[in-house]
């Protein structure tokens, strides 16, 4: 049966927000009243400030284990061991990039990272083909850690599963068709996730662990550990501090949603402050994003007239391919693999 969207009021201005929302996604296999709730409190952050805590997603602590200690033991390899799988080494992006050496807005992220996605083989495009066809390959794994494979690559599918659900109460909420997007993922969704180290304050005290960007796909759900660091930026440019919970993924919508409902969904900015001193601070990243050959509608739902426009940034066009979008930003953050395997094609946007 489908359930009758009603409208309720806007949630308001955020600025004065101090926490944000905290939505049970298990009440979707609850009672009707129980879903009513689970909508009511998702359009509301996801029209609000477009961030919000998710629990009861089903992901236990057995399964973030796993992940976490693959992920300390790869921090804990050698440099020589970490350098090994360079993503210089990749054309696809993927694999190990040393502190300092991706950039967000031009300045330096004082972080380090290993970028994996789904195990695919390499696509070389052919002619004719666009370019972001070269960011489906394979990964790249250390030898001394083959349990970090197994650990990464469950936790695309588990997530993968958990934001596909999401996504579908999320599109419910706004009174569209649950499987609106459902072909735009058909097929081999452009699943991605970051294992990042913060390794404390850079030596010339900078504070950037990450600038202030907005992702530019559908979803993320980030697992943070318990240091801190995350901020939103509120509408007043004020930046609210975002407290680790326990158990909970931190949920952030991406460019391309805010664009297909014309601003209605919020794509919200986001930075990481550097722990201080040399206090290291851990953090995953999981990307939900549709397949690169993907051309992603406008949506449509009821009082899609409300909308408020999305936000047009001259420096950051958005593309309705899902992979213009994916490359300009993978070009852009890792300029030494763009100017090593792909100097002719990336043009301007890779400085």
């Amino acid at each position: 049966m489908t359930q009758q969207y009603t409208p309720i009021p806007d949630s308001g201005p955020v600025s004065g927000l101090d926490a944000l929302p905290v939505i049970d996604l298990s009440l979707s296999e609850g009672t009707p009243e129980q879903r009513r709730r689970l909508h009511d409190e998702l359009r509301a952050a996801a029209t609000g400030v477009g961030f919000f805590q998710l629990v009861g997603h089903g992901v236990t602590p057995e399964e973030t284990t796993a992940l976490t200690d693959a992920m300390r033991a790869f921090f804990d390899l050698p440099e020589a061991d970490r350098l090994a799988v360079s993503n210089l080494n990749s054309p696809h992006y993927r694999g190990y990039t040393r502190t300092g050496d991706e950039r967000t807005g031009g300045s330096q992220d004082w972080r380090d990272q290993l970028d994996i996605g789904a195990e695919l083989p390499a696509h070389v495009p052919g002619s004719g083909e666009p370019p972001y066809w070269w960011l489906e390959g394979p990964n790249q794994w250390p030898e001394a850690l083959p349990e970090l494979r197994t650990a990464a690559l469950g936790w695309i599918d588990r997530l993968g599963e958990v934001a596909r659900r999401l996504l579908h109460e999320l599109l419910a909420s706004i009174g569209a068709s649950p499987d609106f997007y459902d072909d735009a993922f058909a097929g081999h969704p452009h699943l991605r996730l970051k294992l990042v180290r913060y390794p404390g304050t850079a030596p010339d005290g900078a504070g950037q662990g990450v600038g202030a960007h907005k992702d530019y796909g559908f979803i993320t759900l980030l697992l943070q550990d318990t240091v801190g660091g995350l901020q939103v930026e509120l509408p007043d440019g004020d930046f609210l501090e975002v407290p680790p919970m326990p158990g909970a993924f931190v949920v952030n919508l991406g460019e391309l949603l805010e664009v297909a409902t014309d601003g209605y969904l919020k794509a919200t900015s986001h930075r990481v402050v550097s722990p201080p001193g040399a206090r290291e601070r851990f953090s995953v990243p999981f990307f939900y994003n549709p397949r690169l050959d993907a051309h992603i509608a406008p949506l449509e739902f009821p009082h899609a007239h409300h909308a408020p426009g999305a936000t047009e940034d001259p420096d950051n066009p958005l593309f309705a391919d899902f992979g213009l979008n994916e490359w300009k930003g993978y070009t852009r953050a890792h300029p030494e693999v763009t100017r090593r395997h792909h100097a002719a094609l990336a043009g301007p946007a890779s400085g």
